[in-house]
């Protein structure tokens, strides 16, 4: 296939990258270089794939000339470029604004005046269902989980966009599925949950997962957001990426389809048990404090992703133990990586 990774050099970008380059695929990397820590991901993949790849460093926000080129004969795009973090949307909403939701446009419009009609999957999140608040929570087993949605948030929940990043996100994720009924686009929209994994340089602001094992590796001292019992979903990265892999495959079913993307029931983690596990791992205790909420943070999430095993036959396979493991042994190996953020 010909392919194009929008924020390619981000987390899950270079990993989606990697796994295409590696079958054969024409793909091409788009992105700003902005996050920290993507520029060793464009490095790793140089050195993976040498010229065997096209880097185009573009904003998605701003270089339409540079989307519509990259766009131009694709078969699927991926559209993973975005601004992640709810607290900067809250500092600079008008930035997460233009990245997420003028990004996304940007990108559909290159699709559409294409004149091809590539797959497009789109990397929304579950914030766009708000703190979900007509669904009572419990304490179990020292975590926060659900009363009565013991399978997992289901698609059919109300959307209710909150923080800037929900509305942008939200915002987004409604776009892309309205241009598949409009114009009869191939677009897909995840979303997603925890997702955790490799080439990832977790910060206070977002993913947690990573963030919480690097600071343990460095020795930093972690704050606690809240009581420690919120918890997530977690979905390893190769697990997501054979999703996007499926969903592709299978885009007869899945044009114009939403879906849950996460771990499930079975990989539910609240922080503390995260906490638990990297103390186990490293054989020593964690240096942490607690602070106040912030805003946004949902105490309880995870999902339903029976539909996404339905229509493309898509379940995740790499249990939170081992996947908390292996991206505890890749950060360990690659700690120099992160002394240097």
């Amino acid at each position: 296939m010909k392919v194009l990774v929008t924020g390619g050099c981000g987390f899950i970008g270079s990993n989606l990258a990697d796994f295409m380059l590696s079958r054969g695929d024409e793909v091409t990397v788009l992105d700003n270089l902005s996050r920290s820590g993507v520029k060793h991901n464009l490095e790793w993949l140089k050195g993976r794939h040498r010229k065997s790849f096209r880097f185009v460093r573009g904003d998605v926000r701003k270089d339409q000339e540079k989307l519509d080129g990259a766009v131009e004969g694709a078969d699927a795009v991926y559209h993973t470029a975005a601004q992640v973090a709810v607290t900067t949307s809250v500092s600079d909403p008008r930035m997460d604004f233009e990245v997420n939701l003028l990004g996304t446009l940007n990108v559909l419009e290159a699709i559409r005046k294409s004149g091809g009609n590539p797959v497009l999957v789109f990397t929304s999140t579950n914030k766009v269902y708000g703190e979900m608040n007509d669904f009572p929570i419990e304490e179990a087993d020292g975590r926060y989980d659900y009363k009565s949605l013991k399978t997992g948030n289901p698609e059919s929940t109300p959307l209710d966009f909150h923080s800037p990043y929900g509305c942008s996100k939200g915002g987004a994720d409604q776009y892309v599925r309205d241009y598949a009924r409009i114009y009869g686009m191939k677009n897909v929209v995840f979303r997603m949950s925890c997702i955790y994994g490799t080439r990832q340089f977790g910060c206070v602001d977002q993913g947690w997962v990573a963030y919480f094992i690097i600071s343990s590796i460095l020795g930093r001292k972690l704050t606690i957001f809240g009581d420690g019992k919120q918890a997530r979903d977690v979905l390893y990265i190769d697990d997501l990426v054979k999703a996007f892999d499926l969903a592709t495959k299978n885009a007869s079913k899945t044009a114009g389809q939403v879906y849950n993307i996460g771990g499930g029931p079975q990989n539910v983690m609240s922080l503390r048990e995260l906490i638990s596990l990297i103390e186990e791992l490293s054989g020593k205790k964690l240096d942490y404090s607690f602070d106040k909420w912030r805003p946004g943070d949902q105490r309880i999430y995870y999902s339903d992703a029976r539909k996404a095993k339905r229509d493309f036959s898509w379940t995740p396979s790499v249990s939170k133990r081992d996947g908390v493991t292996l991206l505890y042994e890749w950060i360990r190996e690659n700690r120099k990586l992160f002394t240097e953020l």
